[in-house]
């Protein structure tokens, strides 16, 4: 049900969200959402290409008098991070999300919002369907697959386009117009334990950890939030005996662990010991927590497993949690201090009958930095012996401050909104990096409404940011 104080302009691009959020769009199940942007084109007499991959593209024609202008090709991606509280009961490949309006702030009912990158979607989409705007030729690019690895993007047909001009538009801060993008990489690592029955005298418990904000392993790394992985591994450190049966934390590579569990046996009296010392770990890590992790809470009861790891096993696994680096790794010498250089994420970690997962990811600006972060992770998986699987990398997109493409940005922010906008890079793997390399000749711009708590529950559409990102965009095809 659309929220009664739902925004109501820019018309095209609202009507076009609110019909997003009713589409289930996971990373890989883009297929029905893609539909949508067929039948619409279909019904505008647009033309349109997919390639192999599940990357879209629709052309739309200049306007009357513009059809000289160079080709602008506008870019975004299908698909939504799932992400929701463990109290919301919700079916992300099924079920639309559920709107609110709070504050100024359009958000969705404990689940993740989908803005990232839903709003730039469903401004493509006003481009193709508002008969009243003036743009040269266009080509709306969808690609797919975006939040579990760029995988549209790096497998893009790239002859599907022809123009040499970008406006990407995944980024999360009005006001500012952005110029480059981190690349990255990681590993999936395995290694498979021999496993026994509990013995009949010790303790079953499982350990919760929860109430972490979590949120984009790229654009929030440096906030130093919490991580339940690293967490979970802490808490269990000191207790004796400890046999491992189970961890489940973490959901993606590109995302904070927010939530997680273990389990595990120990000798008697040790679940005792550990809930007497569960306010102290929680009063220890909110100490040094940023405030956006205050609702951080253990929970232990007690469990029945059917098998456990070895003692040394349990340890060596606590030991590479606490071993492997998770967070900002260097920060920016020319840019503002916000800006980290080299990070890693401690992304995902399963333990299920004796079956041991974790998965890392880094991101960089310099590659040659990132060299030393990753042969200390390569080596530290040598020394616990894991299999180790390299996940797909991408490039990152090198700033170009001289673009006339930027030039013409800048003014027509300041001629609208009477200030320059701020120009920066971000820790993230946007789209545009690969898209770059697939089009070294593209001159790209990157920019977009105001977004808050992306990946996560709390995601948030900052409204009174939409209209002016909405005018500059048109107004800067308009000039293109």
């Amino acid at each position: 049900m659309i929220p009664d104080n739902y925004p109501s302009q820019p018309a095209h691009l609202w009507q076009h969200f609110y019909r997003i959020t009713r589409i289930p769009r996971p990373s890989r199940q883009e297929q029905a959402v893609r539909q949508y942007v067929i039948d619409l084109a279909a019904q505008g007499g647009h033309r349109w290409r997919m390639d192999q991959t599940g990357n879209l593209v629709v052309s739309v024609a200049a306007s009357e008098g513009m059809e000289q202008r160079p080709t602008v090709i506008v870019q975004n991606h299908l698909d939504m991070v799932t992400v929701k509280t463990a109290d919301k009961v919700h079916d992300f490949s099924a079920d639309p999300l559920s709107l609110r309006v709070e504050d100024g702030w359009l958000r969705a009912d404990r689940t993740t919002l989908g803005a990232d990158n839903g709003v730039g979607c469903a401004a493509a989409l006003a481009l193709m369907t508002d008969s009243s705007l003036r743009h040269p030729p266009l080509e709306l690019l969808f690609t797919v697959d975006e939040e579990t690895g760029l995988g549209g993007a790096l497998n893009l047909d790239a002859a599907l386009l022809s123009g040499s001009v970008m406006l990407n538009l995944d980024t999360e801060d009005w006001h500012e117009l952005y110029v480059g993008c981190a690349g990255g990489g990681g590993w999936e690592f395995t290694r498979s334990f021999a496993v026994s029955e509990p013995a009949a005298d010790t303790e079953q418990w499982l350990l919760a950890v929860s109430g972490l904000a979590g949120g984009h392993s790229g654009i929030q790394i440096h906030q130093q939030l919490g991580n339940a992985i690293k967490l979970l591994g802490q808490a269990l450190r000191d207790i004796e005996g400890l046999r491992l049966a189970h961890l489940d934390a973490g959901i993606a590579h590109n995302v904070i662990p927010r939530e997680g569990s273990v389990g595990f046996t120990c000798l008697a009296g040790g679940g005792e010991q550990l809930a007497e010392r569960l306010a102290a770990l929680q009063a220890e890590a909110l100490a040094y927590l940023p405030a956006a992790d205050s609702g951080l809470e253990f929970a232990l009861q007690p469990a029945d497993w059917d098998s456990v790891l070895g003692v040394a096993e349990s340890r060596a696994v606590i030991d590479m949690v606490a071993a492997f680096p998770h967070g900002a790794q260097a920060y920016s010498l020319e840019q503002p201090a916000d800006l980290v250089d080299l990070s890693v994420n401690l992304a995902i970690a399963r333990l299920r009958a004796g079956e041991f997962f974790l998965e890392t990811s880094f991101r960089y600006f310099n590659l040659d930095q990132s060299q030393p972060l990753q042969q200390s992770i390569l080596a530290l998986a040598a020394v616990y012996g894991l299999t180790v699987q390299p996940v797909v990398g991408y490039p990152g997109w090198q700033p170009d401050f001289n673009s006339a493409l930027l030039a013409r940005g800048c003014a027509l922010h300041e001629r609208l909104f009477g200030q320059a906008p701020a120009i920066k890079a971000i820790h993230a793997g946007l789209e545009c990096g690969i898209l770059k390399s697939k089009k070294p000749d593209m001159d790209i711009l990157s920019f977009g409404p105001t977004i808050r708590g992306a990946h996560s529950p709390t995601e948030r559409l900052q409204i009174d940011t939409v209209a002016p990102f909405w005018q500059f965009l048109t107004e800067l095809l308009e000039e293109t």
